[in-house]
């Protein structure tokens, strides 16, 4: 592994990262800037709810793609695992801070889920099983993902053991950027919840209810 190839391999995450998925989908099918409306996210949910189910299926499938092709390009390009780590990181890092919108960007969770199955792939059931059970109880689809997408720690610790404390460290310190990302988004559900409070928050009466 040179220099150059690693920092080559950085640059390409960042920029594959960079791709402004939902903000392309939402003008080309619906003239409209995704950042404008909803919750403001550049992000698969805010395009569910704003754009249309499909286009929203489009944005999340096209946002996991960044982060497990940036990963896939880091490894091709130098053989190390560290950086390939390294490389979906700055994925998310695009994701969040893209070069192509004066670096704002969305939170990142579909970048990473890309990432973190792109490096465990036998945690992609899991995962749906999460998401599917936690989003029954709460009919809240971010904090549903969010609980999986922490799966993943206890899947590093039992199905990829070899890897692990590596993998486990390396998932925590990923979901950081999301998760902060989110933190201005959680006070301002909470501002809109009425009175329901945190209850509210975090349980919501249907798949439409959004704050």
């Amino acid at each position: 592994m040179t220099i150059a190839l690693s920092i080559i391999a950085l640059v390409l995450a960042y920029l594959i990262g960079s791709f402004p998925s939902a903000f392309i989908v939402a003008r080309l099918s619906k003239g409209v800037d995704i950042r404008q409306v909803g919750s403001r996210n550049m992000g698969a949910m805010n395009t569910f709810y704003k754009v249309g189910f499909w286009w929203g299926v489009l944005v999340l499938l096209l946002d996991i793609s960044k982060g497990a092709l940036a990963v896939a390009v880091g490894w091709q390009l130098t053989h190390n695992e560290y950086l390939q780590l390294a490389a979906g990181f700055v994925a998310v890092l695009g994701h969040s801070f893209p070069i192509f919108l004066k670096f704002k960007g969305g939170k990142g969770g579909a970048t990473c889920i890309g990432v973190l199955l792109y490096l465990m792939p036998w945690g992609g059931p899991i995962l749906l099983a999460l998401f599917g059970i936690v989003l029954l109880i709460t009919r809240f689809p971010t904090l549903s993902y969010s609980i999986a997408l922490l799966g993943f720690t206890v899947i590093a610790a039992f199905l990829y053991r070899e890897h692990s404390p590596a993998y486990i460290i390396y998932t925590l310190i990923l979901l950081l950027i999301p998760f902060a990302r989110y933190i201005p988004r959680i006070a301002e559900m909470k501002k809109g919840s009425g009175g329901g409070g945190w209850k509210h928050v975090v349980m919501r009466r249907n798949l439409k209810d959004r704050l």
